[in-house]
């Protein structure tokens, strides 16, 4: 059967289920049976929604999914209901983001209700990379993430909850909120360095925070400096702690191709964003921080002058 043909079917299902349902509502059925007709009705909202999906009618398809969600919590079975409200906003998904939302959200609700904090933290970090990809709202994306990582913690799932922590951290830099990207570096890297499987990570934390510390007041950047070489002694030797420390070089972050004013040449490669490397303050620094430290890495390694 060709997907037109599905989509036909499907939309005959949905009419039956609705039938049922409102067969349930009367009286006598409602004595004598009425559960089994809401029963019937959520199978078939369900078939009728894969039908959708075949058809690749995606908003038919999340809605279907919805009226058997909100079914499914008419018979108080919350978890069969939180399932078809995931399947309902994995399908807006593909056509109706904000209404994807909408349905994560009702699922969250259910599986908090529920306790299940680790699955309501995964679909909170389904609805901040909408909010990322598709409705560019980067505050609301923040505000998920966290909330992701506060459900996380809560269940002692740490490295998931740093990883939210992180995308919070860039994204605070990106919009100039420096001082709490340097918190959630500091607080991630403290929380690695005495990880033995973490514990290399955490120079790259403490150098993405100092960073951000130039940005805000060059002695306060010195001062941290200083600071994550006493709590953390690695980071002394690191190539990141003595790139940041080398002829007391600052770092400007601007969007232009790479050019370089110091004594050290650190090579040519091709550029995303661009860096000046100067004997003065740090002026800006709103770009990708990741990207920013795996290439500032790659030149001081490439060119072996910080070893």
């Amino acid at each position: 059967m060709d997907s037109s043909g599905k989509e036909r079917e499907a939309m005959q299902l949905m009419a039956e289920a609705e039938k049922r349902v409102k067969g349930s509502h009367s009286f006598l059925r409602g004595l004598f049976g009425g559960n089994t007709r809401v029963e019937e009705a959520c199978e078939m909202y369900t078939r009728a929604a894969n039908m959708f999906k075949i058809a690749k009618n995606w908003s038919a398809a999340g809605n279907a999914f919805c009226q058997a969600a909100k079914l499914h919590m008419q018979l108080q079975s919350k978890h069969d209901s939180a399932t078809s409200f995931v399947d309902a906003g994995n399908a807006y998904k593909k056509a109706d983001p904000q209404e994807a939302i909408n349905c994560l959200n009702a699922a969250i609700d259910i599986y908090t209700d529920m306790g299940r904090f680790t699955i309501a933290a995964k679909h909170h970090i389904t609805i901040a990379e909408i909010y990322e990809a598709e409705l560019v709202d980067i505050e609301k994306a923040i505000a998920h993430y966290e909330q992701a990582a506060d459900y996380y913690k809560g269940e002692e799932s740490n490295s998931s909850a740093n990883k939210c922590l992180l995308k919070v951290a860039a994204y605070a830099a990106q919009l100039e909120q420096y001082q709490k990207a340097i918190e959630i570096y500091e607080q991630v890297g403290t929380n690695t360095m005495d990880n033995p499987l973490l514990k290399y990570s955490a120079k790259e934390y403490f150098f993405k925070a100092a960073l951000c510390h130039f940005i805000v007041d060059e002695l306060n950047a010195k001062l941290a400096l200083e600071k994550y070489e006493e709590m953390f002694p690695a980071f002394t030797d690191s190539r990141e702690c003595k790139l940041l420390k080398v002829s007391k070089t600052t770092i400007k972050i601007t969007p232009s191709c790479l050019k370089m004013n110091t004594a050290f040449s650190l090579g040519t490669f091709s550029p995303c964003w661009g860096l000046v490397l100067r004997s003065n303050l740090v002026e800006d620094i709103k770009l990708d921080l990741h990207g920013i430290y795996t290439t500032l890495v790659e030149a001081a390694a490439g060119e072996g002058r910080f070893f």
